[in-house]
């Protein structure tokens, strides 16, 4: 089969089985320049600023990923295991994640060795000169396999590569065998994957509620990702866009038809935040989540489960692929211990292990292996459905929003709270949040990114 590249998200090439393969478009690279692109070739080269050297040589790996105390364990106890240093592992939230790395810079003295982000995460550094340049260690691993694409993500508009990639992940849609049988008329487990539509997916779930009880699923919890199912999927895939049609017609449909689907949900959602936990209990037969956050239930009973894209709207598939990256601070007390930990996990065999046990999908272009577990393939087969589709929308991540990503998220789970759970008038819920969400940009100063046309200054809420 002939290798594709895709301008951002899954390679198709990652595995002989027709693993998985993405798609932003050039829009997604071009919400990178302007003022941001201007201020990254400014950024300072790969040489630290002399701050003190953490206990016993050991490297601090702060990261904003893999923070579930599960995936945090895995990654000290067995990702980094057989690396020849001692790593201090420390996932931190966005907004103190942000602070450290702001406060280590204005202090002139450092302790963070390596960052673990996603691509808007490192935006708000890069724009304030805080990474160091990566572009030699680029050409060093180029026998990698990093795929160009990410690569090019990574240079935020300029000739400097400021992260490597480190790996990748998605949303999907997972089902338990016995909810097939109540699928609306025309669907079954092979058009899932093609045909799904929103309107079926409320339909399914009406049809399960009255034989079954509510048993259709969302992560609505505290530390649940359903703010990403508004961002990545809901909006794009019934407006086009985001932060431009945040309170139009369409987004008002949206939020129509997901008060619906809420309304035939199980209500428990609003403690869920990894769906791997009723889906295996039986709470929930019908879920959306991120897929490190539905592997459990695969690994346990692979058997039980079918994985499928999110529904289709009126303007297409949404999809938020999540692009993790690796980089050094200025401020880095031991740049060649920070070098060789980004080598150590941008090794092949540790990418591998990187998916087994965190199902995070390798973000260098190479085989999975035959033995892959069930669980994992179906996760891949999900993604690729979701990739190859011809109406896919291709979201990237908040972009530039630095300490104001949690500020952003709560515009949308708080349009969440006020609709769906306390029955607040759509038009009336969204024209109040939109004015918040302008003023969360403005803070920022982030242009638009991409499903949104690219921007002159600050994006524009609508």
């Amino acid at each position: 089969m002939p290798k594709r590249r895709s301008d951002l998200g899954f390679n198709r090439s990652l595995t002989r089985r027709n693993a998985v393969r993405g798609a932003a478009g050039a829009a997604g690279i071009a919400t990178l320049g302007g003022s941001l692109a201007h201020r990254a070739a400014a950024a300072p080269g790969a040489t630290g600023a002399g701050g003190v050297r953490s206990q016993d040589g050991e490297i601090i790996f702060l990261s904003s990923q893999l923070t579930p105390i599960e995936e945090a364990e895995a990654m000290r106890n067995t990702i980094l295991a057989d690396f020849d240093r001692s790593v201090d592992f420390i996932p931190e939230d966005p907004g103190p994640y942000v602070d450290r790395i702001v406060a280590e810079a204005e202090s002139g003295s450092g302790s963070v060795g390596v960052l673990g982000g996603l691509h808007g995460d490192f935006a708000v550094f890069v724009e304030q000169g805080l990474l160091a340049d990566l572009t030699d260690l680029a050409e060093q691993l180029s026998d990698r396999g990093l795929i160009p694409d990410y690569l090019e993500l990574g240079r935020f508009g300029t000739e400097s590569v400021y992260y490597i990639p480190w790996m990748q992940a998605s949303y999907i849609m997972c089902a338990h065998r016995d909810a097939l049988e109540y699928l609306p008329e025309g669907l079954d487990e092979t058009t899932l994957q093609t045909d799904l539509t929103y309107a079926q997916l409320a339909e399914w779930g009406t049809a399960l509620n009255d034989n079954l009880g509510p048993v259709l699923g969302f992560p609505g919890g505290e530390d649940g990702l359903i703010h990403r199912f508004f961002q990545g999927y809901g909006y794009p895939s019934f407006t086009g866009g985001l932060n431009t049609t945040f309170s139009s017609p369409g987004a008002v449909a949206m939020w129509e038809w997901f008060q619906s689907a809420w309304s035939v949900s199980n209500p428990q959602g609003l403690t869920y935040n990894n769906m791997d936990v009723p889906l295996l209990s039986g709470e929930v037969l019908v879920a959306w989540d991120h897929t490190a956050r539905l592997i459990n239930a695969l690994r346990e009973t692979p058997d039980d489960f079918v994985t499928f894209p999110a529904p289709r709207g009126p303007e297409g598939l949404g999809q938020m692929p999540a692009l993790a990256g690796l980089a050094i601070p200025n401020t880095a007390p031991d740049m060649e211990g920070s070098r060789a930990l980004i080598d150590y996990l941008t090794l092949p065999e540790t990418q591998l292990t990187t998916l087994r046990e965190v199902a995070f999908f390798p973000a260098i272009d190479i085989e999975l292996p035959d033995d892959l577990e069930a669980g994992i393939q179906a996760e891949a087969n999900a993604i690729l459905a979701t990739t190859s589709d011809p109406a896919v929308i291709t979201s990237l991540l908040p972009v530039g929003l630095g300490e104001q990503n949690g500020a952003y998220n709560k515009v949308f789970r708080d349009s969440f709270q006020a609709i769906a759970i306390d029955g607040g008038e759509i038009q009336t819920v969204l024209d109040e949040q939109a004015t918040i969400l302008q003023g969360v940009l403005e803070t920022a100063g982030a242009s638009c990114w991409t499903p949104d046309p690219e921007s002159e200054g600050v994006c524009t809420v609508g």
